[in-house]
């Protein structure tokens, strides 16, 4: 990802356009899926991953001016850099938009996420998130357990979920570094 201060929404290439492979992002401790979100509600597929990582709680939340109060505020929320102490696992059911997150250089990575596509940052793990250009969002929100949002916005090193991200990820092949795309 460029580091242009243009609008936030745009898609960010650097010149000439760079792309990192799933595997790459792997590395960093994200996990992705593909799936039918035109089924989302009879998914095997879905079932199967709630099952396996224990996902009990689910919620739905449409992100775009007509439907989200404090739309602004918000949205700029979203974009300032944080982490949080549990996974953050996000379903695109609807529309688009960008999670960016940090490779092992602490350059940014832009991950554009759309219809069908199933993420997973680690807890600890710094990143933002915001709308592309089409303004719009469903998304399936899900939590192990009882939902906890609680961004913790950079500098936040001293918590044990982003130490352990760090020794796990980070640190755990000392040089092998990511570029960031």
């Amino acid at each position: 990802m460029d580091d242009s201060e243009e609008d936030q929404r745009l898609p960010h290439h650097r010149e000439p356009k760079e792309f990192i492979p799933l595997d790459k992002l792997s590395e960093l401790g994200i996990l992705s899926w593909r799936l039918n979100a035109d089924d989302w509600e009879t998914d095997e597929n879905l079932k199967k991953i709630r099952e396996a990582r224990g996902y009990s709680y689910v919620d739905i939340c449409d992100v775009c001016p007509e439907k989200l109060p404090n739309y602004e505020a918000k949205i700029k929320n979203f974009f300032e850099e944080h982490l949080h102490t549990d996974e953050e696992i996000r379903y695109c059911l609807e529309g688009s938009g960008y999670f960016d997150v940090r490779d092992q250089n602490d350059q940014w990575i832009r991950i554009a996420v759309k219809k069908g596509g199933m993420i997973v940052l680690p807890a600890g793990m710094y990143h933002r998130f915001t709308l592309d250009t089409d303004n719009y969002i469903k998304a399936m929100r899900l939590f192990v357990g009882e939902p906890v949002w609680t961004p913790y916005n950079r500098p936040h090193d001293h918590l044990p979920a982003r130490k352990e991200y760090v020794e796990r990820i980070i640190n755990r092949g000392g040089n092998q570094a990511v570029e960031a795309r």
